[in-house]
């Protein structure tokens, strides 16, 4: 498979789990969380999904298209081992859905990334709340689902909190 290919099979996975997530969390209260703003895509893909919705970012260092890039009571700047923990009085409450988008292309990197992504993210989730991300995370208290129609397995991952 070409890169190409490659990178679109992973947009369009991308694209079915966002939104398999908004729909399933329709009616439930709470913001939502963005690790990794990027060029700001999935970002915009989420605002225009979730109108009126309180979008948090956490990013390293912003290199997003300008439309892209969300207000400063909205985005929390730094390494995510410093911005996640204590997250929640930001939030102002339990996230309902969190997109990770944390992948690089440095395997070990990524691998580390993730290992500390899944446990800091699990005090900032509501009960019910849904998360997708791009990598195998282990969240406490939270159980893979199903992926969507025409996503391959380990394409993408989602998860959602259990109910307290």
């Amino acid at each position: 498979m070409s890169r190409l290919d490659s990178a679109i099979r992973r947009l369009q996975a991308q694209r079915a789990c966002l939104d398999w997530a908004v729909a399933g969390i329709a009616g439930q209260p709470g913001p939502v969380l963005e690790l990794g703003l990027g060029n700001g895509r999935t970002y915009d893909h989420l605002r225009q999904r979730l109108p009126g919705r309180q979008i948090f970012v956490f990013e390293r260092q912003v290199a997003a298209h300008p439309d892209c890039v969300p207000d400063a009571a909205h985005l929390l700047l730094g390494d995510f081992r410093d911005t996640l923990p204590g997250a929640l009085a930001r939030t102002g409450g339990g996230a309902v859905f969190a997109h990770c988008d944390i992948g690089s292309g440095d395997p070990a990197l990524t691998a580390e990334l993730a290992a500390f992504v899944g446990p800091a993210l699990a005090p900032l989730l509501a009960a019910g709340a849904v998360v997708a991300a791009d990598q195998a995370l282990d969240i406490a208290g939270c159980t893979a689902v199903a992926l969507p129609d025409g996503v391959a397995p380990g394409r993408y991952h989602l998860y959602r909190k259990d109910a307290e």
